[in-house]
């Protein structure tokens, strides 16, 4: 979903202390979490979304956006009910760190209308549109480096969307629908947008969905086959070579023209000093869409690739493994390692050595660095496979297999979308050894705990178990294997003591 920090006002006034009409809580979701404020934000170009409000996240604290789509004709809406709850379903389940989160959905049914509200991520620090203005403003230069890497994540983010299967076309990426984060962390929002377009008739929502093509100034992200029955992954190419250019040049010049020309554009890939940086936009914006790079290729390229540092591999290593080390256990190992222990020696026949001394290492320093690579600052995608991701059908059907679609979809479910990051477990059997009472200690991701406990029988299997805590929405789907070759282990670890402490007595 496409979201852009509110333009307050500038006055001392309105920075110094938010007003209380603001502030004021206008309605609150069914389970009492979210809190929709009377403050409105920008919310882009989204097909069929009425108002876009800024709320609150009660259980963790931070601002979402709560988005309304307004049907007029209770009627059509019906006609239309299961194919909607359907996608906003699925919509909950494409999670990427460069990709802007999708929280959850409900219905509202009136008398003479009916609403669907959604909650998304609200990014504070805006979008990349506002960040390049204020850097051309100051008479600033793009870094080739940060330039680097918002490109990778831009297109680590496509290139899941891509690898779906079926294939997700995101198809209105442009620098308004690109977040940059203080940290450096880019999203792209408005992932749902063709879809969106889809699903919501015209006729039947409350003010006009309006496709972005329609506004001018961003006429130059779309390809020339934009919206034809044959477009496909090559239009969002096209669109990222645009913006990879506005971002190394900060803005291609229109002239005064209402378009940005097609000339303009060449001028803009000409005056890039680094011809590698030239090859690599010119490649996306090639007429011939078959004649495109894929996202996938793109990272491969000389411009973006490099051998990624064993320091980077060990912290990727680090994060997904995660659930398995104790709380706080990098920082317990550095405090034990000696300052002057010597930690790496190159030794060199002809010169003098290099030793690394573990002093030489910021503990500081290599939090900052996880975190940044837990956030998806630094995707490890040039040596990932290549693999699909399975997506359900809704999320890829065009408007025809959408019209003929009949799956039905049950009522949305309660369920768990945080992740585990943590897991300890304890095991103790009573002594006829029928039963063993299980208490598991888990860390999610917003910082959180759960503790939950229960007895287990010799019969009950690892896999059931995690299933069972999928079901009451204990854990999320995507943690279920992992807890379960997590308890496997602690059973049979569990099992192979009980067994020796029985030999020895």
């Amino acid at each position: 979903m496409t979201m852009s920090v509110q333009e307050r006002n500038s006055g001392s006034e309105g920075k110094e202390e938010e007003s209380e009409d603001e502030s004021e809580i206008l309605e609150e979701s069914p389970c009492g979490r979210w809190q929709k404020r009377k403050e409105q934000i920008s919310q882009g170009n989204v097909p069929g979304v009425e108002s876009a409000s800024l709320a609150m996240d009660t259980e963790e604290g931070v601002e979402v956006v709560w988005n309304e789509v307004l049907f007029n004709d209770k009627k059509v809406f019906k006609a239309q009910e299961e194919k909607i709850k359907e996608m906003f379903e699925n919509l909950m389940q494409v999670e990427h760190p460069n990709i802007v989160k999708f929280h959850k959905y409900w219905l509202d049914m009136k008398e003479s209308q009916a609403r669907v509200i959604f909650i998304t991520e609200y990014m504070s620090s805006g979008s990349l549109k506002q960040f390049l203005k204020k850097t051309k403003k100051n008479h600033k230069t793009m870094n080739v480096k940060a330039w680097k890497r918002w490109c990778t994540q831009i297109l680590s983010a496509l290139s899941y969307l891509h690898s779906c299967e079926p294939p997700i076309i995101h198809g209105n990426l442009t620098c308004d629908t690109i977040f940059i984060q203080h940290n450096g962390l880019i999203k792209i929002g408005s992932v749902w947008h063709r879809l969106f377009v889809n699903v919501f008739p015209e006729a039947s929502v409350h003010g006009k969905v309006r496709p972005s093509r329609d506004e001018q100034r961003n006429l130059h992200f779309f390809s020339p086959e934009y919206g034809s029955a044959e477009d496909d992954y090559a239009i969002d190419i096209f669109s990222f070579g645009i913006c990879a250019l506005e971002m190394a040049v900060l803005e291609i010049q229109a002239n005064g023209d209402a378009v940005v020309s097609k000339e303009a554009i060449s001028n803009a890939g000409q005056s890039l000093e680094d011809p590698l940086m030239r090859e690599f936009t010119q490649s996306c914006v090639r007429h011939e869409p078959k004649q495109r790079p894929t996202a996938h290729d793109l990272l491969f390229h000389r411009v973006l690739f490099e051998v990624h540092s064993l320091k980077l591999l060990a912290a990727h290593c680090l994060i997904s493994n995660q659930y398995l080390l104790p709380e706080n256990c990098v920082e317990e190992k550095t405090k034990s390692f000696d300052p002057n222990g010597l930690m790496a020696e190159i030794k060199h026949g002809d010169r003098p050595g290099v030793q690394l001394k573990y002093s030489h290492v910021s503990p500081l320093e290599l939090d900052k660095f996880l975190e940044d690579v837990k956030n998806g600052i630094y995707p490890l995608m040039n040596f990932a496979s290549s693999r699909l991701h399975p997506v359900p059908r809704a999320l890829s059907l065009s408007h025809e297999q959408v019209e003929t679609a009949k799956t039905p979809t049950p009522e949305p479910q309660e369920t768990e979308s945080r992740k585990v990051i943590q897991m300890h477990c304890n095991l103790e059997s009573n002594e006829e050894g029928t039963k063993t009472h299980l208490t598991l200690f888990l860390k999610m991701d917003d910082k959180l705990h759960r503790q939950l406990s229960c007895d287990i029988l010799p019969t009950d299997s690892s896999k059931d178990l995690a299933n069972e805590l999928v079901h009451y929405a204990f854990i999320c789907e995507e943690d279920c294997e992992k807890l379960a070759g997590f308890l496997e282990d602690a059973l049979t670890r569990h099992k192979g003591k009980a067994l020796a402490s029985g030999t020895t007595q």
